[in-house]
């Protein structure tokens, strides 16, 4: 079984499991989190939903080069449909961040409509998780979610978080928590002004 066919597998797990979970509700231990990534590597991302899963509610569809919407020459439009088609009543979006997760302009796409808010758009909470093998290559963080994790002698001052692969369901379950609540206490430090990326870039 060729790894290609394999990642396509999971990415068909993780959309039944994100259907099967689209009417639940949001608790106040458990957020819908949508997640941002690249899809070579969604094994990696089901192993994290399956083992990480009851500690946060998955949303896990994405744009892809099948959706008409991406034809369109409107950012406003692009953005307002993925907000509405995707991102859909999730309230913190995670990027699994693996080798090429920078290079992905679905990623910038999905974090650029996170991180807007008005009549069509709901703010998000932003998170960046390491994938292993995102750690194991030198993965970088895609350029939008950069600008929004700022440290400062060693202090988290940004908007978003960027953390390794968690150790525990719990401590996940926090960073969730911080990003849900950041909505309201850290929206002010948002930086959204990049330019929506038009193409995928290089990744070796």
């Amino acid at each position: 079984m060729t790894h290609g066919y394999q990642n396509s597998l999971a990415q068909a797990r993780l959309t039944a499991i994100s259907r099967q979970l689209e009417h639940k509700s949001d608790s106040p231990v458990r957020h819908k989190c949508f997640l941002s990534y690249h899809a070579v590597d969604a094994e990696e991302v089901l192993a994290f939903v399956e083992k990480f899963g009851n500690y946060f509610i998955p949303r896990a569809i994405g744009v892809s080069e099948d959706d008409p919407v991406i034809e369109s020459e409107d950012s406003d439009y692009i953005m307002d449909r993925i907000r509405s088609k995707y991102l859909s009543d999730s309230t913190v979006t995670m990027v699994m961040v693996g080798k090429c997760t920078w290079a992905r302009k679905f990623v910038d796409w999905e974090v650029y409509s996170s991180l807007r808010r008005d009549k069509v758009n709901r703010l998000n909470g932003l998170i960046a998780i390491q994938l292993p093998s995102g750690k194991s290559a030198g993965g970088s963080l895609p350029a939008r979610v950069s600008n929004n994790v700022i440290r400062e002698e060693e202090k988290d001052i940004g908007y978003a978080r960027y953390y390794a692969y968690p150790n525990s369901g719990t401590t996940l379950q926090s960073w969730v928590q911080d990003a849900f609540d950041a909505r309201q206490t850290r929206s002010h430090l948002i930086r959204n002004s990049l330019a929506r990326k038009k193409i995928n870039s290089y990744c070796p």
